[in-house]
Order: structure tokens, then C-alpha cells, then sequence
């Protein structure tokens, strides 16, 4: 019998998933754009909730937070900025519809536009324009005098009815080249050498970029954008400082503000592949509970377009290692086309999302038809709603959520030999991004040093809530060793026959452990290099290796 799951964004997952022809319980929040209402429709399509008269209309996307709050981007009076969806504001009402907070972050040299992400500590991230003079451009290498908006991404912290602190910043002009002009700044030779920037001279026009969607994971701390105009998902990191994500250095990735990673077009950065992506929205990673968890995934607007254009939903499992991802210098970043592929029912030619459910289904919003629909995993579409009007995201929460005030932030406190969370109901311990099997107490005893998060989650177990990271080092003694940098797991993808290359690095003596996305151990086995996981079903699983010499931590993927 299927049993009733809690819902996506920081839900806690209290049963293993499964694959149902049902719809995924929940209501779906939805908001026209240019309008100035938002709904809320049950699983029969009905409307259960209005948000009317609101005080500005949608500039772009809206969302719930905990305790039904709807967060969204809004269109401020007069923008000095114009084209695609310009905003400039960001307002939130409660459940009732009063406005309780309505920032305003537009003047002549910049404007929020497009997306918002709401962050678990009541603080949003929006995407904004900057502008540049004709002069600056040139100056910084451009070889056309023009005046460009590249973007920008902020973090806003709500301290009032209408005032707002941008508590961080990171901005891609900081992180451009040229190799045009040697005499000019950020002046490398060769393109392909520094895929870690942004080309000034690819695609150089007013509107530069594009940014239109962005997300945060609280897990690696890092967010995710996707770009119309490059055709490109990047990945940067948010746990640098303002004046650390301006440089190369810093941060859990010791590389600033640069790209961590980047995918969709390869010639954006002068590498030789097959560009993937034709106009992309909505890049964001698949979420804790689901399955395929930690893939990123977007938009792909004009997926496929022969013999006609037609949307995909992509999935790409990312080359993680830590808090960076593996990449083969003067190459295209892998994998060199998508993991998996959700071809819609139907053409949007801009803007569209879509949403994983724990139960394998998917939200798809194909904005500019203002369909909104929900298929299962083998594709079947379970019921479709059309809008009259665009709608560029839509999202499905589950009455938990609404309805239930989030618990306070976790907080980590720590010794020579424990970690502490602060009190909560339960708790799931992470070292550089990935879970601890069985670490589930409120303390925890470190065998390495890394970068600790301690999830927990509120007395109802159905908001999940992320500690910052805590960054512990070993004191002299005897430390376990991260060999996963130096062994070689493969093949990855793979239909279920592993290979483990380590190079005698794991001994003579190691034992073998594949857990899945809910915590499982699945296999077990000691002191062999090859075994098979073809008896498992398709999905990402966490393959860990444990010897005297050292442990290795390593997400596969089975696609039998």
C-alpha cells in the first residue's frame, strides 16, 4: 500500500520511497506572472487558498516557507531597467495575506530580476543586474563599446517592515577574462585554460548573462544559477565571505568566487562538446529523500528541436569531490550529455521548472502555455491544469509544511573529541557534503577532520533544518585518512559490475559498504576490487570503503 510521504523543500522523508502511479500528495502553489495573485490547488485541481489583491504583481516566481508564507518576487515602480521579467522588489505575507515584509532593491545601477530563493534562516537570495559603462567594459577587456548588465547574486536579511541587509554578495563581473587585449586585465592567452571564468567576449550584448533561476543547497552550502543567454548551469560557493567570493580563494572549496563547476556549452569556455542546453531555466539540485538525490537538474527550453521544439526536463549526476567537482583540464566539464531526460508535453519557448517528488513523480511548469502537470516515472501524465497566463514556477507542499512553524537553525559546538548539536527532535550528521551513516545522535565523535553539518528536524518530523558548517581538525594522534580523492571507482554510471582502483592503497584488509538515498545498507563484502550490483535497483547509491590505511566515500550510479 503506498504510504503518504512529506513533501519536497526541507521535508524529512519518514519511509522509504517508492514508485507510484499516484500523484504526490501536497498543494500546488501557483502564481501568474504580471498578476497579483497566487493560488494554492489540492490534488484534485481545485482551488483551496487565494492570495488576492496583492500590493505588487509577480515579477517572476513565488514560494512557501514554513508556516505558509508566501516569498516572491515583485515588480517595483518604475525600474530604471527593462527587458526580461524586471523586478526590483521582494515581498512576503503571511497566510492570511498581509504583507509583512516588502524590500525594494532598484535604482539606476541595479535591479533585482527573474528569481528568488528563500534560505532556511528567513533570508533570500535574489538575482540582480549591475551596470557597467561602455567605458568599463572596455576597460575590462570587452572588444565592443557597449554597456552591460552582468549579473549578481545577494542575500537579503529581512530587519523590518521595508529595510533589508545584503549580508552577502557575489558578482560575476569579479570573476571575467579576456584574451583579446594583454595590456587589459584579466588577460589570459587562451580561453579553455580558465573555464573557473566567464569569457567576457562570449555572447557580449547589454543583457549579458541572463540569470533566471537559482537555488541553494544547505547541505555543501553552495548555490546553483542557470543562464538563458550562455546556455550554461554553474555552481558556486556561498560559504565565502563577501570580500572571499570578490577572489579566487577561499571558502569550504578554497576557491573563492570562482565557478566550481559549470555545464550545457562547452564553447562557452572554448572546449570542444555538444552544447546541451538551448535556453535553460530553473537549474537546481534534486533534493534530500528523493530519489536521484543531489543530481542537478533544469529547464532545457528548446531540448530537443527536430522535427519541432519540444521542452525537456535534463537530470546530470555532478563529478562531486567535496566541496569541489573533478574536472580534466583543456576538456568539457562531464558528463557530456544529460543522465536522464523528461521529454514535456509541450514547447515553452522561455522560462518553465519543474520539481522531483519522493515517490519518483515530477512537478513540470511549461510557463509561457501555462500548463502545469504531474507525470509518474514512467512518464505518464497524472493530471494537467492550464493558467491563462504565464507561470514560470510551480511548487507542491504538503500541509505539514504550510502549516507548522520551522525550528531555530541548529547550532554546533565542539571539542578536542565531540560534537554537539543544539536540541532538537532528530538529527543526521554530514563530513564534506556527505551523510554519516548511523551518525543520527545529538553528538558526534569526529575520526577526521572536514567540515561537520548536523541536520534536525522540528517535533512534527516534517521540516528539515541545516547547521552551518563546523570546521573541526583532529589533535595529534592518530587520524583516519580521506583516501576518496585517490581512488578510482568505476565505471560511473554503471549497469552493476564495480571496479575498485586503489593502487594497494586500501591494504589487504578492507570491508565494503553500499548504502541508498534513505540510509540502507544494501551490500556488503570485504577485500575483493570487483563485485557486482546488479540485484539493486536503479539509482544513486553511496558506495564506502573502510581500511586501516583509510576510508573512501564515493556516490555511484546503477542504471541496469
Amino acid at each position: 500500500m503506498y504510504k503518504k510521504l512529506k513533501p519536497l523543500f526541507l521535508i524529512l522523508v519518514l519511509a522509504q520511497c517508492s514508485v507510484s502511479a499516484q500523484q504526490f500528495n501536497g498543494w500546488t502553489l501557483t502564481s501568474i506572472m504580471n498578476s497579483t495573485t497566487a493560488t494554492l490547488m489540492d490534488t484534485n485541481q481545485i482551488t483551496v487558498k487565494t492570495w488576492s489583491g496583492l500590493p505588487a504583481a509577480t515579477g517572476y516566481s513565488s514560494y512557501l516557507e514554513p508556516g505558509g508564507i508566501l516569498a516572491r518576487s515583485a515588480k517595483a515602480t518604475a525600474p530604471s531597467f527593462n527587458g526580461g521579467p524586471i523586478c526590483g522588489k521582494i515581498q512576503k505575507h503571511d497566510y492570511n495575506g498581509n504583507l509583512i515584509w516588502d524590500f525594494t532593491y532598484s535604482t539606476t545601477n541595479y535591479c533585482t530580476h527573474h528569481d528568488i530563493k528563500p534560505m532556511p534562516n528567513g533570508n533570500v537570495l535574489a538575482i540582480a543586474y549591475e551596470r557597467k559603462t561602455a567605458a568599463e567594459v572596455t576597460a575590462a577587456g570587452g572588444n565592443q563599446n557597449i554597456e552591460m548588465w552582468p549579473d549578481k547574486i545577494i542575500e537579503v536579511q529581512p530587519t523590518g517592515a521595508t529595510t533589508g541587509i545584503v549580508v552577502w554578495e557575489w558578482k560575476i563581473w569579479d570573476h571575467i577574462m579576456q584574451n583579446v587585449d594583454p595590456a587589459k586585465p584579466n588577460y589570459y592567452a587562451n580561453v579553455i585554460d580558465h573555464p573557473e571564468l566567464l569569457n567576457v567576449n562570449y555572447k557580449q550584448a547589454k543583457d549579458w548573462i541572463h540569470m533566471n533561476g537559482v537555488d541553494y543547497n544547505p547541505i555543501l552550502d553552495q548555490i546553483s544559477f542557470s543562464s538563458h543567454n550562455m546556455n550554461e548551469w554553474y555552481i558556486i560557493d556561498h560559504s565565502t565571505t563577501t570580500a572571499e567570493a570578490a577572489t579566487h580563494t577561499g571558502g569550504n572549496s578554497g576557491k573563492g568566487g570562482d565557478f566550481l563547476y559549470r555545464w550545457g556549452n562547452p564553447a562557452a569556455y572554448g572546449a570542444t562538446g555538444t552544447a546541451i542546453l538551448n535556453v535553460t531555466h530553473d537549474a537546481h539540485w534534486i533534493k534530500e529523500g528523493c530519489p536521484n538525490a543531489g543530481r542537478l537538474v533544469g529547464f532545457n527550453n528548446k531540448g530537443i528541436t527536430s522535427p519541432s521544439n519540444t521542452s525537456t526536463v535534463d537530470h546530470i549526476i555532478l563529478p562531486t569531490n567535496g566541496y569541489n567537482y573533478n574536472y580534466t583540464a583543456g576538456q568539457a566539464y562531464s558528463p557530456a550529455t544529460f543522465t536522464d531526460r523528461l521529454v514535456c508535453s509541450g514547447y515553452g519557448s522561455n522560462m518553465g521548472s519543474s520539481q522531483q517528488f519522493p515517490n519518483g513523480n515530477q512537478l513540470v511548469c511549461i510557463a509561457t502555455s501555462g500548463k502545469v502537470y504531474e507525470v509518474n516515472s514512467a512518464g505518464t501524465t497524472l493530471w494537467s491544469k492550464t493558467f491563462a497566463g504565464s507561470v514560470p514556477k510551480a511548487f507542491k507542499y504538503d500541509s505539514c509544511y504550510i502549516f507548522n512553524t520551522p525550528p531555530a537553525i541548529p547550532t554546533i559546538t565542539g571539542n578536542a573529541s565531540q560534537l554537539t548539536s543544539s536540541s532538537a527532535t532528530t538529527y543526521q550528521w554530514y563530513l564534506n557534503g556527505v551523510l554519516i551513516n548511523g551518525a543520527t545522535s545529538i553528538n558526534y565523535t569526529p575520526t577526521v577532520s572536514g567540515i561537520y553539518v548536523v541536520r534536525i528536524t522540528d517535533a512534527n518530523g516534517c521540516i528539515y533544518r541545516y547547521s552551518a558548517g563546523y570546521k573541526y581538525t583532529k589533535p595529534n594522534g592518530i587520524e583516519v585518512v580521506d583516501l576518496s580523492a585517490s581512488i578510482v571507482v568505476y565505471p560511473n554510471p554503471s549497469n552493476g559490475q564495480i571496479t575498485i582502483d586503489d593502487a594497494g592503497k586500501l591494504g589487504n584488509n578492507f570491508s565494503i559498504r553500499v548504502i541508498d538515498y534513505t540510509g540502507n545498507i544494501v551490500y556488503t563484502n570485504t577485500n575483493t576490487h570487483s563485485f557486482n550490483l546488479a540485484h539493486l535497483a536503479n539509482g544513486i547509491y553511496t558506495l564506502q570503503l573502510f581500511s586501516d590505511n583509510g576510508n573512501v566515500t564515493k556516490r555511484i550510479q546503477l542504471i541496469n
